[in-house]
């Protein structure tokens, strides 16, 4: 496929090659990065795990809101590298309907002339939209998510009504309030306006609640392979307690609960931790805990109970270097480390091989086709 998008916004760095090519370059940037360190241990990184579908796999679609230099709104997203924001419309790695849905919203608020947020001027209302699609018991379900500068939603009713008649397939709409200068999408406080604020999703096997800042893999379906990928990597028995470290809504822990004896997830974000405990319950899993804390602070907590089996999955940031030291600290016999950048996967991986760990197994799944990025899961084990 052409994207007519692909000179200007900069996301998708490969899609003007084939995707054979695509998982090549991968390959060879996951080696770069990984194949010394991992053949020091005694093993090589594994070739990438292919996507069944290369376009429209994003489950989560988000776009800027703002006016060209004619006054019309647009939608889409920066520029890379910049704060110009792109007209875009039918990106090809994004579901369509999520598409479609602001697309829709666009009209909306061309039609009733909504004041758009200017980031110069830091006047206006609307400033973003998140769609997040999910399925659950074999019918589709939508939360749109329209992020606003100020509280008050002139027409919010009929807006509502609306995009609604459009897609009846939305289930929850829900307004979050950011009125600070600042580049960060969502801010703090959300506001139902439709449903019950969150999507369920069960595609994976389990039901998982989701609410709007709830960190969620984009790609269902390469999701349910890392996940299947990191549990038989970490193989815990019945007499085994994992710890899921940056366990966002549980997702990772869950599958994990299968097997493992007891299960304690750790996340800083409150609203994730709600969720994760309202997923525990939802699927009858009863040797699960969740922990509203920063990881680190919770590794280097005098009261911390011996772990079997670390799971770590951190943001793009990585872990951080007190948190490597107290797992190393606590003799964790086994830990796998679930990455989506493979600069901070290098440097953390360093970190776990000079305080005594091996690499084992490095296996890289690409959840997001078309673009530079790729993750990996790690199993690392402690010399004896």
């Amino acid at each position: 496929m052409t994207c007519k998008y692909f000179a200007k916004c900069g996301g998708c760095a490969y899609i003007d090659r084939p995707y054979s090519e695509q998982l090549k370059l991968k390959d060879e940037l996951i080696g770069g990065r990984l194949g010394k360190l991992a053949a020091a241990c005694g093993c090589q990184p594994e070739p990438v795990i292919a996507a069944d579908d290369s376009f429209y796999y994003r489950n989560k679609v988000h776009s800027v809101f703002s006016r060209d230099r004619k006054g019309n709104i647009i939608r889409g997203m920066y520029e890379e590298d910049s704060h110009r924001v792109v007209n875009v419309s039918g990106c090809l790695t994004e579901d369509r309907t999520a598409d479609a849905v602001i697309e829709e919203i666009r009209r909306i608020a061309s039609k009733y002339r909504m004041k758009i947020y200017d980031e110069d001027t830091g006047y206006g209302f609307l400033r973003h939209v998140l769609v997040r699609t999910a399925q659950y018991k074999g019918k589709a379900s939508i939360m749109v998510v329209v992020v606003t500068a100020q509280v008050q939603f002139e027409g919010k009713n009929n807006f509502i009504k609306l995009i609604r008649t459009a897609f009846p397939e939305i289930t929850t709409i829900v307004q979050n309030i950011n009125d600070r200068q600042t580049s960060m999408i969502l801010g703090e406080r959300n506001i139902t306006l439709f449903g019950k604020g969150y999507v369920v999703d069960d595609s994976l096997g389990f039901e998982f609640r989701i609410s709007p800042s709830s960190f969620f893999q984009i790609n269902t379906a390469q999701t349910k392979k890392l996940y299947e990928l990191a549990l038989k990597m970490a193989d815990p028995g019945p007499d085994d307690t994992v710890l899921d470290a940056y366990c966002g809504t549980g997702t990772i822990g869950m599958f994990m609960s299968r097997s493992a004896g007891r299960v304690i997830g750790v996340e800083l974000n409150r609203d994730a931790v709600k969720d994760a405990i309202d997923n525990a319950r939802r699927n009858g899993i009863d040797n699960i805990q969740f922990v509203c804390a920063d990881a680190t602070k919770y590794m280097l907590g005098a009261d911390t109970e011996p772990v079997d089996i670390l799971v770590m999955d951190p943001p793009r940031s990585g872990s951080t270097k007190e948190f490597i030291d107290a797992a190393a600290k606590s003799k964790i016999p086994v830990v796998i480390y679930v990455s989506c950048e493979p600069e901070t996967l290098e440097r953390d991986l360093k970190m776990f091989v000079s305080k005594g760990y091996r690499i084992e197994r490095i296996a890289p799944v690409d959840m997001f086709p078309q673009t530079k990025k790729c993750e990996a899961v790690v199993r690392l084990s402690l010399n004896a």
